[in-house]
C-alpha cells in the first residue's frame, strides 16, 4: 500500500463524525421490532457439545451415585456389649476350649458284689462270731468238700458267706449247702481270677438267730491228693445293735 493510500485513509478517519441520532433511532427500531430470529446451530458443532455435555452430567451422576450409595451403606456395623454399668464396651470373644486328657492311671472298679481283697493271716474270731475251716473227711482223690463252721452268740440282721476254692487242676463246682434253710439266702458260685467262690447273701430283712451252722462247698478236681493250702473264707456281719464284725481264715487238712 502506497504512503499516499495511507495518508487518505487517515484524513478521512479523522474527518468522519458519527450520527448519533440515526444510531439511536435504529436501536429503538430493533426494540420495538419482532424478535430476532436465532439462526439454527448446525449438528456438528450443537451435537459435540450436546455429547460432551451428556458424558460431564454421567460423570457427575456416577460419582453423586458412589457417594450416595456410600452415605446409605454407612460405616460397618460394631458389636457392643452393655455391662452393668450401662457403659457399652466391645464384645469380648469368645474363648477356645480346651480339652485335657488325663495320661495317669485310672483306678479299677471291684467286682459288683465282691470283697476287699483276702487279709494275710487269719482271724477266726471276733465279736460274737467264731470260726473254722476244714477240708471235709469224706473228700476222695476225685472230689472234696470244704466246709465252714461258724457260731454266733449275737442274732445277726446281715450276713455274708464267701469261700474260695484255689484252682489247683480241673476243679468244677458240684454243688454247695449250708444248715440254715436256703430260702433265706440268695446263693450263687462264679470264677473269680484263678479260684471258685461259693458265696451266700442274707436276704433283706431276715436275721440268723444264736447259734452254730455250716456251709459246704463241694467240687471235683485232678485226680489225686489235693493240696487246700490256696483255699480260704470270710465272714462279714452285723449284730442287731449294728455293730460290722468280720473273720476270715484257711482250711485245715482232714483228719
Amino acid at each position: 500500500m502506497s504512503e499516499e493510500i495511507k495518508r487518505q485513509l487517515r484524513e478521512s478517519a479523522q474527518g468522519y463524525q458519527p450520527d448519533r441520532a440515526r444510531m439511536l433511532a435504529r436501536a429503538e427500531r430493533a426494540l420495538a421490532g419482532p424478535a430476532v430470529r436465532h439462526r439454527t446451530r448446525t449438528f456438528t458443532r450443537s451435537g459435540r457439545r450436546t455429547v460432551l455435555a451428556a458424558v460431564a452430567t454421567a460423570g457427575l451422576l456416577a460419582t453423586g451415585g458412589f457417594a450416595v450409595a456410600d452415605i446409605v451403606r454407612g460405616p460397618a456395623p460394631t458389636t457392643t456389649v452393655t455391662t452393668p454399668g450401662g457403659t457399652p464396651s466391645a464384645a469380648p470373644r469368645p474363648t477356645p476350649s480346651v480339652t485335657v486328657t488325663s495320661t495317669g492311671p485310672s483306678p479299677t472298679p471291684t467286682a459288683a458284689g465282691s470283697h476287699p481283697t483276702q487279709p494275710t493271716g487269719a482271724r477266726p474270731q471276733a465279736g460274737p462270731l467264731w470260726s473254722a475251716g476244714s477240708v471235709d473227711a469224706h473228700s476222695s482223690v476225685y472230689w472234696a468238700q470244704g466246709d465252714l463252721q461258724l457260731k454266733t452268740a449275737q442274732p445277726l440282721t446281715s450276713l455274708v458267706v464267701e469261700l474260695r476254692v484255689a484252682q489247683t487242676g480241673d476243679v468244677k463246682t458240684t454243688g454247695s449247702w449250708s444248715t440254715l434253710p436256703s430260702s433265706d439266702f440268695t446263693v450263687a458260685v462264679r470264677e473269680v481270677g484263678n479260684a471258685l467262690v461259693y458265696r451266700w447273701v442274707l436276704k433283706p430283712g431276715l436275721t440268723v438267730p444264736v447259734g452254730q451252722f455250716l456251709f459246704a462247698a463241694q467240687f471235683n478236681h485232678t485226680t489225686g491228693t489235693r493240696d487246700a493250702a490256696g483255699d480260704s473264707y470270710r465272714v462279714d456281719a452285723r449284730t442287731q445293735a449294728g455293730s460290722p464284725v468280720s473273720v476270715w481264715g484257711g482250711f485245715a487238712p482232714a483228719g
